[in-house]
């Protein structure tokens, strides 16, 4: 059975035009998931698909020099939503302090992202549970040098944005309004919540992939 959208459209102005922003809907999803045999079985592959992940980890000849690249270049695909040109190979040279081949702020961009990881990471690992608090803490970080260091760094956004296309009327996504952030957050961050997620795993992996190889 196909699910129902699971949030809602609501119209907005903004940049002279009007555009469809998504609000997505409260968790748990409604209704709850049918857990049909064929989704089982799709369940069941991608289990079996990280067992040949995990199996595969035992051959690498050091664990952590593959987390470390992991993270970096996951942190320069999430930048180039936001239109930076660094690479990989420019990101690695501008942490050995040497020329990268594109503008500094793109590299500076990047580096922030693997910068607000680690210290998302430290606070977990210290106790802080996913809250407004950390989203703001990792943002401020995130935002802390370059070209964003002027948008209200750890702050919920006050004014509208988009991802992809030149304005909203041609965006590929509208994220929710401004004025629904504050609702949509402490949705996803009520205290039941908090208790559906297990961050020991995540963040023993993680933070190794953080950590220059060798330490």
């Amino acid at each position: 059975m196909k699910r129902e959208l699971q949030g809602r459209y609501v119209i907005i102005s903004t940049v002279g035009e009007k555009a469809h922003a998504f609000v997505p809907g409260p968790l748990p999803p409604r209704p709850p998931i049918d857990w049909t045999p064929e989704l089982h079985s799709k369940l069941d592959q991608a289990l079996l698909a990280l067992g040949r992940l995990d199996s595969v980890s035992t051959l690498l000849p050091d664990t952590s020099l593959f987390l470390y690249m992991y993270v970096r270049k996951e942190a320069v695909l999430s930048s180039m939503i936001e239109g930076t040109q660094s690479s990989l190979s420019d990101l690695l040279l501008f942490e050995l302090e040497q020329e990268p081949g594109v503008p500094l702020d793109d590299v500076r961009e990047v580096s922030n992202y693997v910068a607000a990881l680690e210290h998302g990471l430290r606070l977990l690992e210290e106790g802080l549970p996913l809250s407004l608090r950390l989203f703001r803490e990792i943002h401020g970080v995130l935002l802390t040098k370059g070209r964003g260091s002027n948008q209200t760094p750890g702050e919920l956004r006050r004014s509208q944005n988009w991802i992809g296309g030149t304005r909203p009327g041609n965006a590929a996504f509208v994220p929710p309004p401004a004025e629904e952030q504050l609702g949509i957050v402490k949705e996803l961050t009520a205290q039941e919540r908090n208790r559906l997620f297990s961050y020991a795993g995540y963040i023993e992996i993680m933070s190794r992939g953080t950590e220059p190889p060798g330490t």
